[in-house]
């Protein structure tokens, strides 16, 4: 109530009744930008994210892995290639695999984890992205979201309060970025194969979510809006996970990389 106070009276010195409306409208900003910061920094608040992220990614990732009817080899690739991201500890990986068994058992309902989750995260936007975006990561382990799988993102997203038309953009997104990463595309024969020039820059593209016609303001936004989605220093501000915010790392450098490949092709 005080910087309010202080804020508003600045203003009103300085520009009178507009300064006071100007001073306000600071004043409550700079509140709730520190009690706001205040929560990331509470070790009890930071703990209980920390727990219920982990505590559901997992069960959502034996779900969707066993969707579809069962689990593939490429899923538990993924999953193992997801922990070994994480540098889990012995304990924790011990943890995230029961978890995931538990969630790919038949009578599984992914609901009240989901609105458990909400209850406790449900007001950061990122942490919500970040999940699902895992959730996506794991159904794309084989190549390709069948449509059991889809259906079952489809709905864990919207509980999650992502709209259909953001969901389809980060599918989208998230494939593309599959296709990028590594600097390399799987050849029709299906071993690997080093992408050409052009290959290169239309991945970057894909994975940046833009088409080449887009202006260098919307390459810059596009770029902007990611890497604030995937930032690490940010994630960990919010609560995430120390091991989840090794894989955001990752993604964070592969959406650097790509927006790289555009920027160079521009100045050529």
């Amino acid at each position: 109530m005080i910087i309010r106070i202080v804020c508003a009276v600045l203003g009103a010195k300085l520009w009178g009744v507009w300064g006071l409306i100007a001073g306000l409208v600071a004043g409550h900003f700079i509140v709730k930008g520190l009690l706001t910061r205040r929560r990331r920094l509470d070790p009890l608040v930071r703990q209980k994210i920390e727990t219920t992220v982990f505590g559901t990614a997992f069960p959502l990732m034996g779900y969707l892995a066993k969707v579809d009817g069962r689990v593939s080899e490429q899923e538990v690739q993924a999953t193992e290639q997801l922990m070994a991201s994480m540098r889990l500890s012995p304990e924790q990986r011990k943890e995230a695999i029961h978890l995931f068994k538990g969630g790919a058992q038949s009578e599984f309902n992914p609901e009240p984890l989901v609105s458990h989750f909400l209850t406790v995260c449900g007001q950061y936007i990122d942490i919500k992205q970040i999940l699902l975006a895992y959730l996506i990561a794991i159904a794309l382990a084989d190549g390709t979201v069948h449509d059991a799988e889809k259906q079952a993102l489809q709905k864990i997203a919207a509980q999650l309060g992502f709209s259909a038309f953001l969901f389809e953009r980060m599918l989208k997104a998230a494939e593309a970025q599959q296709r990028f990463r590594g600097g390399y595309y799987r050849s029709r024969a299906g071993g690997t194969q080093a992408p050409n020039a052009a290959e290169e820059l239309t991945g970057a593209y894909q994975a940046l979510g833009l088409e080449p016609s887009a202006t260098d303001s919307e390459l810059k936004k596009a770029y902007r809006k990611l890497m604030s989605q995937y930032h690490p220093d940010k994630l960990a501000g919010q609560g995430i996970p120390d091991e989840m915010i090794k894989v955001a790392t990752e993604r964070s450098q592969e959406i650097q990389a790509a927006y790289d490949v555009v920027k160079k092709s521009r100045k050529g």
